[in-house]
């Protein structure tokens, strides 16, 4: 049962989720794709809370379902550079300017160009799925707690803008209940606009309170720094985030893994000595900080060996982890790669167990009889 002392690392589910969605990046194969949903799927089923931010994920399947339909309709729309011979169908095609040359508008339809599509459409949604598990599974308030110095401010306004929607939507939702037990209509656009302004209200006074408890707790006060000090944080931070972000990447591309890394070491440790001589500037103090423990670890560390082992399959076997579209072919689910998709299952075992979680466990009595009672002598 998850308590104050053994809560797992915000961060943790960051790094979890970002191994997966790197996993994700490297391969086209529906199986392992929908693999990896799955994976994400269950690790948030059975770790996530009752707070607002865990209802996003849904949302987030939602968006990637969009993603796919919307990659296809361009693909018809707009054509698309793979050669087909399966002819499904002809769009009237729209005469471009020589200046357009390239572009075309309708045309024909391949089921070749479909299928890309479909694949194409289908990696970025697990992208995005991975990123939703992990705005479902991280308290972004405990992961504001963690931030640097330096990055105090804007991880405030990034933390406002992660809550903002979900507890919109939970006062959305609160008022047309309210309504509904009164016999009130909750449609119609006289609904809307009574519900509306509640909710604004709302959102209104709980950005004042926070700003008032900011102010009281005495946020925004700075220490002096010398210039040459100020000087060497700018250049170590600017220059180790270009790395992480060069990194990245070379991680996501189909091919960079060999510089990537290395890459990224070297930002991250620029980086972090940039944050830490920002943070010398910022006089605040954290109370009861989130501690780094074993769980953390191994959740992501489950993430990051997820990560790694499908980089190494690309490298290795690169025709079963991108199906071919031209001709099309049956895609198959590669043995060690699927089961290197299933180490993200790690932090649904790992990871403490939440309250809201625990409540919706059967409960099993400690002290339940094995048998019927004996008679008594």
């Amino acid at each position: 049962m998850a308590t104050r002392s053994n809560a797992l690392h915000a961060g943790a589910w960051w790094l979890w989720a970002v191994g997966l969605a790197v996993a994700a990046s490297r391969t086209t194969n529906p199986l392992l794709l929908g693999l990896l949903v799955g994976v994400a799927g269950y690790v948030v089923a059975a770790r996530r809370t009752d707070a607002p931010w865990a209802r996003s994920y849904g949302a987030f399947v939602k968006l990637g379902l969009f993603v796919i339909a919307v990659r296809i309709v361009f693909s018809v729309a707009l054509g698309s550079p793979i050669p087909g011979t399966h002819l499904l169908f002809t769009l009237p095609e729209v005469p471009m300017p020589d200046w357009a040359d390239g572009i075309r508008l309708g045309g024909r339809v391949t089921g070749e160009q479909l299928l890309f599509a479909l694949y194409d459409g289908a990696k970025l949604a697990t992208l995005l799925i991975c990123v939703g598990a992990a705005n479902a599974l991280a308290n972004p308030a405990r992961l504001l707690k963690s931030l640097p110095g330096a990055l105090y401010e804007a991880g405030v306004a990034v933390v406002v803008a992660m809550t903002f929607a979900p507890n919109m939507v939970a006062d959305v939702l609160r008022l047309r209940t309210a309504r509904r037990l009164r016999g009130r209509s909750t449609g119609g656009v006289a609904a809307v606009a009574q519900i509306a302004l509640p909710v604004l209200e709302g959102a209104l006074e709980r950005s004042v309170a926070v700003a008032a408890s900011m102010d009281a707790r005495g946020y925004g006060r700075t220490a002096r720094v010398p210039p040459a000090v100020r000087r060497t944080t700018a250049v170590l931070t600017l220059g180790g985030l270009l790395g992480v972000c060069a990194g990245s990447y070379g991680l996501l591309a189909a091919e960079g893994a060999g510089y990537a890394v290395p890459l990224m070491a070297a930002g991250l440790v620029a980086a972090a000595g940039g944050l830490w001589l920002g943070g010398r500037r910022s006089a605040r103090s954290r109370y009861r900080p989130d501690r780094w423990g074993a769980r953390s670890w191994l959740v992501a560390g489950s993430g990051a060996a997820v990560a790694l082992l499908m980089i190494r399959a690309a490298s290795l076997d690169p025709a079963a982890l991108h199906p071919g579209v031209v001709p099309p072919t049956v895609p198959e689910l590669p043995l060690w790669p699927a089961l290197s998709v299933l180490i993200g299952l790690l932090p649904a075992f790992v990871a403490p167990l939440p309250p809201a979680a625990a409540d919706r466990a059967p409960h099993t009595p400690e002290h339940a009889p094995a048998g019927p009672e004996e008679p008594s002598k």
